[in-house]
């Protein structure tokens, strides 16, 4: 077993996760459309990449990974779905073919060009006005293949919180519109093709507080959602033991569990994350066994210091994206004030509500509320509800977080007195 580092894995590198695969698999025998839901990286990319390794590998399925992030539009989600149909031959032939048709009528030729090259053609071909008519003729060529078709969309409600929102963050009505026209189609070509073609969508951010917060909720109804929980704290010690074998370390049983209770919810990558520099340490000290000192150590130094929070800005990037620039200012209040604290109770969270009230602005633009903002914290793993508020879920984002902002925290309300 090998380091994932911050890429998918599958495989041998893939670890445990056999009742999650058995479940999502199940929901593709019986034609279900999947919402994949998880906080960041619990390893939903990696999970999609694997069932669908297993089930081409069974020979019953044929399978098709598609990555929306750079997408800014309907057409470029429906042109980058096209190019990586490559695959799945019979439908690639007939994708080609309409796409040779398409460029005689305007004097082009298809013969002896790259991928790259087809991909910008088939984009040149796929505008506002015929999004929707190319995009059911994707989905119908991929039907008519001879065994049926997984369709994993990566980073789709990216995208959708791209067309909903300007880059303030608000809301705008053509924004609506063109989200909600999105995701009608995609319920339609769900619902026509369904046990031929199933999807299962996912990102690196949660759909529904997005739908939410737009009132679009019911436009994502054909989708049935699976949350991916994390790791057990014998499994991810399990994968510490694999990982230590691997690269020839000794990690006793005590430092392995030290080291999950550290981390407190064992979300895979932040594991694989502390393996790396437990091992690092090591190799710089010039040793292969590791004490309970050098797991105090290595959390405090490193995965909680400069190049651990580094790693860790993503998800900053990822809440402002979502949240926008006023969202993502009150959500960094309200977490930060969760990790100094311990957490936030709800008479704290009444004087946010009390200061931060979304102004009426024209045109039927919005911002989100603090309800909208502790969804989407909810939501994506960062609080869950306790006694008298809400409190991190995992003990390292908690001291990431009390470490990167913590330290000269002033609360909002007191500030502006």
């Amino acid at each position: 077993m090998r380091k994932g580092g911050s890429n998918w894995v599958d495989g041998e590198n893939f670890f445990d996760r056999e009742n999650e695969l058995a479940a999502l698999e199940e929901r593709v025998r019986e034609g279900t459309h999947t919402l994949l839901t998880a906080q960041r990286r619990m390893g939903k990319t990696s999970i999609v990449r694997e069932l669908q390794r297993r089930l081409a590998e069974s020979g019953e399925f044929e399978v098709v990974f598609v990555d929306l992030e750079a997408a800014n539009n309907p057409p470029d989600a429906i042109a980058e779905i096209g190019i990586q149909v490559k695959p799945v031959r019979p439908a690639w032939g007939r994708i080609v073919a309409n796409l040779a048709n398409f460029l005689e009528r305007t004097g082009g030729r298809i013969e002896g060009i790259s991928v790259s090259d087809l991909k910008v053609k088939l984009r040149a071909g796929i505008d506002t006005g015929n999004w929707q008519q190319r995009g059911e003729a994707i989905f119908a060529a991929l039907a008519a293949s001879d065994r049926p078709v997984v369709l994993a969309i990566d980073e789709l409600p990216i995208l959708v919180n791209r067309l909903l929102k300007d880059e303030t963050g608000r809301i705008t009505p053509d924004g609506k519109s063109e989200a909600e026209a999105l995701l009608s189609w995609l319920r339609k070509v769900g619902q026509a093709h369904r046990n031929r073609v199933s999807m299962i969508l996912s990102g690196s951010v949660s759909l529904e507080p997005i739908l939410e917060q737009a009132g679009l909720s019911a436009h994502a109804n054909i989708f049935s959602v699976y949350d991916l929980k994390p790791w057990s704290e014998k499994t991810a010690i399990s994968c510490l033991e694999a990982l230590a074998e691997a690269y020839g370390i000794e990690l006793q049983f005590e430092v392995r569990r030290d080291m999950c209770r550290r981390l407190q919810y064992c979300i895979p990558h932040h594991v694989q994350m502390f393996f790396d520099q437990m091992h690092e340490h090591l190799r710089r000290a010039g040793r292969k066994k590791a004490s309970l000192e050098d797991v105090e150590w290595v959390y405090e130094h490193e995965m909680l210091g400069v190049r651990g929070q580094v790693d860790l800005q993503h998800y900053e990037g990822r809440l402002e994206a979502i949240l926008g620039r006023a969202g993502y200012t009150v959500a960094l209040e309200i977490l930060t004030a969760a990790a100094v604290t311990g957490g936030i109770t709800f008479e704290t969270l009444d004087r946010y509500r009390d200061d931060f009230t979304a102004p009426d602005v024209p045109d039927g633009k919005s911002v989100p509320t603090v309800e909208n903002i502790l969804h989407v914290l909810q939501h994506d793993g960062y609080l869950e509800p306790g006694e008298g508020g809400f409190r991190f879920v995992s003990g390292f984002l908690k001291d990431w977080w009390h470490r990167r902002y913590g330290q000269a925290f002033v609360p909002m309300f007191d500030r502006r007195r």
